[in-house]
């Protein structure tokens, strides 16, 4: 019950956080998709932009819909899943892999790396050119993972905008690429598609972070700018979940907004570049 002296506002911003919480709540005891901990401004922004998008009057009314409608819920995790990425994004991070990290990997007979949300696939080729550049591609194993089955196709197809080209070919100069980057692709009408042998040794899989649990042991992690769409308990969960994945010596990186200070596993890394967010687990 909401208390007689609190404003009309802040009464309609408890009104509306009751209602986003129940409806958060109907999606995952429907169809077992749990968003309850996502940051709450973030899900809130995309949970009115579908409210609008399906010509519905409230958000407990396009819960009505999302529960009866398939059609709808799809369209709804759509909004819901984030998809912003590009080749070589920031590329001093790619710079300071090859400088920090190449040399560790080199030591390891065969290397397992998982890119934990790799949305439609842009960093994996990044990784791809990146490692067969450093002779280390054909010992690897990339597990691509993302909640979203529709950017994994995506990803799996390799074909983008050609437009991109300019800005994907600068961040890959930048990040120190040895190579003329057209090599990595072949112009098709208003696209490119990049050359199948950057997938190879590529496993594409959905993996959902908050519900799901480690599938492997991997020298390296990657979740760049995933982490800041979750709450501080959902964040939390998830760095359990990479510690735990991670073999010793093992490596995380993470986005240019994120952390691992002030988390339970801090005393567990070394910092190999902590602008650049690259950390190594020592214990």
């Amino acid at each position: 019950m909401v208390d007689r002296n609190v404003t009309e506002m802040d009464s309609l911003e408890y009104l509306e956080k009751l209602e986003i919480e129940l409806f958060l709540q109907g999606i995952y005891d429907w169809y077992g998709y749990d968003y309850r901990d996502y940051a709450y401004q973030s899900i809130r922004r995309r949970i009115w932009h579908r409210v609008e998008a399906e010509k519905v009057s409230s958000i407990l009314e396009l819960l009505d819909k999302v529960l009866h409608d398939t059609s709808c819920v799809q369209r709804l995790m759509a909004d819901f899943s984030i998809n912003v990425t590009e080749m070589f994004r920031d590329p001093l991070f790619f710079g300071q892999f090859r400088e920090k990290v190449v040399p560790l990997l080199r030591t390891y007979p065969s290397i397992r790396i998982w890119h934990a949300g790799c949305s439609t696939g842009e960093e994996i080729y990044s990784m791809a050119i990146l490692l067969k550049e450093e002779g280390l591609y054909d010992k690897t194993k990339i597990y691509a993972t993302d909640i979203n089955a529709d950017v994994l196709k995506i990803a799996k197809n390799g074909y983008y905008p050609l437009d991109n080209m300019k800005k994907y070919t600068s961040n890959y100069l930048q990040a120190g690429g040895k190579d003329a980057f057209s090599a990595y692709y072949t112009a098709t009408n208003n696209g490119v598609r990049f050359n199948p042998c950057l997938t190879k040794n590529v496993v594409f899989a959905q993996h959902n972070l908050v519900t799901d649990r480690s599938f492997n042991e991997f020298h390296v992690i990657i979740c760049r700018n995933v982490l800041i769409y979750f709450n501080k308990t959902l964040q939390a969960k998830v760095h359990q979940l990479f510690y735990e994945s991670l073999g010793m010596f093992g490596i995380l990186g993470l986005g240019d907004k994120e952390t691992i200070a002030y988390t339970n596993q801090a005393d567990h890394y070394k910092e190999l570049s902590g602008k650049h967010k690259l950390y190594q687990k020592v214990n």
